[in-house]
């Protein structure tokens, strides 16, 4: 009996699951509170196969991808760690600091742009964009790696198997964000409970759920199947004067101005915001809490004292909890 009811029950979420395409179209996804879709859009010049999956997933851990061969793009982006950086800022070749926490690769598919500042339009301009960066892996030039994988003869034998042609730095791209849309997590607790299991959550995952969408004013930035706006806002976050998206836009409204991070597997990932000066999810609620901090910039308005009292912060907590969806093997990977 016991296995009928969930057997039911599975096939009752998975139908909820589907329904919501139809209440709640891919493009509506950035206002809805909606399941995260089981795959991510896949751009027709670079259609995933497996023998590319594997390929790029070679490049993603081989350290051989930077100038001292010790810098990979796991190096910063963990498995063990929800594929982001358990440091408060990376570290690349030569023990150079950034000025920014690497943000989780999970779900990263789903985003239409990459980077705490949006400065990438696809994971395969995403990809390349530490390989020259002098703070991470240093590369003097793309070309440089392109010449260093050449050298090997597993890699110049992959990339003919997949392109059918020899190494090049738009291929190594292709890889590696082939590789990056295989790491989705869907599955959550509260993915079940949106596709109509109201028993994924507990009542307290519940009662911070209601404080998310209601007097913790969470989803006004927080939403989509991402929990991201995809947006750009001054949480008043204190530390070093970056100017954040203002690089990229040189607009003077965007000085101090991060993406929203999205939620998932945001229990993972620790520590927080865009500088790693966050060390706890509760740290976080009490960051919110107080009304966000104070940096050199206007913070966003939308950031104002909440009032949560200790226990419903702890409520808040729990809820962000339940985000964590079905994760792959390698993650168990350190």
């Amino acid at each position: 009996m016991q296995n009928h009811y969930h057997s039911r029950m599975k096939v009752l979420t998975v139908a909820s699951f589907f329904a919501s395409f139809l209440v709640f179209p891919l493009s509506s996804f950035a206002g809805a509170l909606v399941p995260l879709p089981p795959n991510p859009d896949i751009p027709s010049g670079n259609l995933q196969t497996p023998l590319k999956i594997s390929l790029g997933k070679q490049l993603f851990f081989d350290p051989n991808l930077s100038a001292n061969g010790r810098i990979s793009c796991a190096s910063c982006h963990v498995p063990s760690k929800g594929f982001a950086d358990p440091r408060s800022v990376s570290i690349g070749v030569g023990g150079k600091h950034g000025n920014r926490n690497a943000p989780s690769a999970l779900n990263a598919a789903y985003f239409s742009r990459q980077f705490w500042d949006g400065r990438a339009g696809s994971l395969e301009e995403q990809g390349i964009g530490p390989l020259t960066n002098p703070v991470e892996m240093a590369n003097p030039s793309n070309r440089s790696v392109v010449r260093r994988l050449e050298k090997e003869t597993r890699y110049r034998a992959s990339f003919q198997r997949v392109f059918g042609g020899p190494v090049s730095i738009d291929r190594i791209a292709k890889a590696i964000a082939a590789y990056e849309r295989t790491l989705v997590t869907p599955g959550s607790a509260y993915d079940q409970f949106l596709m109509g299991n109201k028993s994924a959550l507990t009542s307290q995952e519940q009662r911070g759920f209601a404080l998310f969408k209601g007097k913790g004013r969470c989803v006004l930035c927080h939403n989509g199947a991402l929990l991201s706006d995809q947006g750009y806002h001054n949480l008043g976050v204190s530390g070093a004067k970056d100017v954040g998206r203002y690089a990229i836009s040189h607009d003077p409204i965007d000085k101090g101005r991060f993406r929203t991070p999205g939620l998932r597997n945001v229990a993972l990932t620790s520590p927080y915001m865009h500088d790693g000066s966050v060390k706890t999810l509760m740290g976080v609620v009490e960051f919110y809490n107080q009304g966000g901090g104070r940096n050199a910039y206007p913070k966003d308005a939308l950031l104002i004292p909440l009032h949560l009292t200790k226990s419903e912060e702890r409520d808040l907590v729990a809820f962000l909890n339940a985000l964590t969806g079905e994760t792959k093997r390698e993650m168990s990977m350190k």
